[in-house]
């Protein structure tokens, strides 16, 4: 449960460390963005010389909330830490990645939902 305002982690290596959600996209005047959804963010901590900088607004989809989220046969995962990926629009509509790794488990959401790039980088499904 991502609303506006909310400060997440970065989990791949683009060089944003700590992103703040100022929007959702796609999801009309919705007020939280869950796993699997794309919201906008303004990037508060950066690492020096890297792709991305302090102040730049860039898509992300939330790959880990705190929240416990529902699954389809009623059990339900939580992560400890809110945590998003830095994506940006390619050709024909497609998502790329800004950063080239993933750190972290992914939930397996994430690959039912057609981001299946997202789920081949990453160290484990859960």
């Amino acid at each position: 449960m991502i609303q506006r305002r909310s400060i997440l982690n970065c989990a791949d290596n683009s060089g944003a460390l700590k992103l703040q959600c100022i929007g959702f996209v796609g999801k009309g005047n919705a007020r939280y963005a869950e796993i699997g959804d794309i919201i906008t963010c303004s990037i508060k901590e950066a690492e020096p010389r890297r792709e991305v900088k302090k102040g730049d607004v860039v898509r992300a989809l939330i790959v880990r909330q705190r929240k416990n989220f529902r699954r389809k046969d009623g059990t339900y995962i939580r992560f400890d830490e809110n945590a998003c990926v830095l994506i940006k629009k390619g050709r024909k509509g497609e998502i790329e990645l800004i950063g080239n790794r993933i750190f972290g488990p992914i939930p397996r959401e994430i690959k039912e939902l057609g981001y299946e790039k997202i789920a081949n980088l990453a160290p484990e499904l859960v």
